[in-house]
């Protein structure tokens, strides 16, 4: 199997804060580590009363802080929604703090709805200006070059890694022609998955960052001793987005005995379409899963995000995840 990586969306649980949030968000990161996973991300998202990472460059710096090893990272920071120098700056920082430990992904979505856009103070038009933002993004973290007149200090020679984040041809050919690693969100937009991996593949042009294509390709996983634990414990992601297409967001539920009763057909279609790279059961049925997916998408590595509400059983989770990966890698 290829390594994993864990995606943490520092998920508030309708009963809790931001502040236990983030603290699950460092403890679960703390594990991971132990258990031998490649990354930590964590992602933009702003007015959502349910997801407490959307200062990510703080959570990132707290995630960081606090473990030694596993690299901590953006999974991703919404470019448009920034300066490029003001990002670059933030991670330059962060590289500064934590050398060789940080990733940053970017992604041309608001990551948040049309009013808050704007309480942003972002043009709406920024994201037609995605490439070029990159480029200089790129420019402020890499060497300085004679008679440069702005510089990010920190960040100015850090060469932090670049990734484009997306979920559509666009980002696969951005990517492609940039020669920067791939991340697909295909966590919660699988739709295009194979084509975009195809064509970003396909067009690939080496660059000093990278000689050859790496696509890193997101997946939910809900794994527990039986799998109808785990199928009940997915019930809080289903939840969450039969609310997403009510306009009803709000926290992460507590899982229920019977979804069925909670969302419509045509609201169950929709949810599961979206979740349809989601791998859900006992260890054994979750293995099975992963290895079709992956024979079937051929990813450099899997990242991994688990919306379960009780954090015991989401550590669980990605610890069932882990030893699956060995014993696979031992029986190799």
């Amino acid at each position: 199997m290829p390594p994993f990586s864990v995606l943490d969306l520092a998920h508030i649980p309708e009963g809790f804060t931001a502040s236990d949030a983030l603290r699950n968000s460092l403890d679960l990161a703390q594990h991971t580590e132990k258990w031998g996973y490649t990354r930590f991300w964590l992602a933009e998202h702003h007015n959502m009363v349910g997801i407490a990472s959307a200062a990510t460059s703080v959570a990132i710096g707290h995630v960081a802080g606090g473990t030694r090893t596993i690299r901590v990272g953006a999974g991703g920071i919404m470019l448009p929604n920034h300066s490029p120098l003001v990002i670059a700056e933030q991670f330059g920082t962060l590289d500064a703090l934590y050398p060789g430990r940080i990733d940053l992904g970017v992604g041309r979505a608001p990551g948040t709805d049309q009013r808050t856009l704007r309480a942003l103070r972002r043009d709406p038009t920024a994201a037609d200006t995605f490439p070029q933002d990159v480029l200089e993004l790129q420019a402020l973290l890499g060497p300085v070059q004679p008679d440069q007149v702005i510089q990010a200090v920190p960040g100015a020679g850090s060469n932090v890694p670049i990734w484009i984040l997306g979920s559509s041809l666009f980002g696969a050919q951005l990517a492609a022609m940039l020669g920067l690693p791939y991340a697909f969100a295909s966590h919660f937009a699988p739709g295009a998955l194979i084509q975009a991996l195809q064509v970003y593949r396909e067009r690939f042009q080496p660059s000093a960052q990278l000689d050859r294509p790496y696509a890193m390709v997101g997946v939910n996983v809900i794994a527990a001793e039986t799998d109808e634990e785990a199928k009940r414990l997915f019930t809080s992601a289903q939840q969450a987005f039969t609310n997403m297409f009510r306009g009803t967001r709000g926290k992460l539920q507590p899982p229920i005995d019977d979804i069925e009763s909670y969302w419509t057909p045509h609201e169950k279609a929709q949810a599961m379409s979206m979740l349809s790279c989601s791998f859900v059961g006992s260890a054994k049925t979750v293995r099975e899963g992963l290895e079709g997916f992956i024979a079937e998408t051929d990813a450099d590595e899997l990242i991994v995000a688990s919306a379960i509400y009780d954090h015991g059983k989401r550590l669980r989770s990605y610890e069932i995840l882990a030893d699956l990966q060995k014993a696979t890698s031992n029986a190799a």
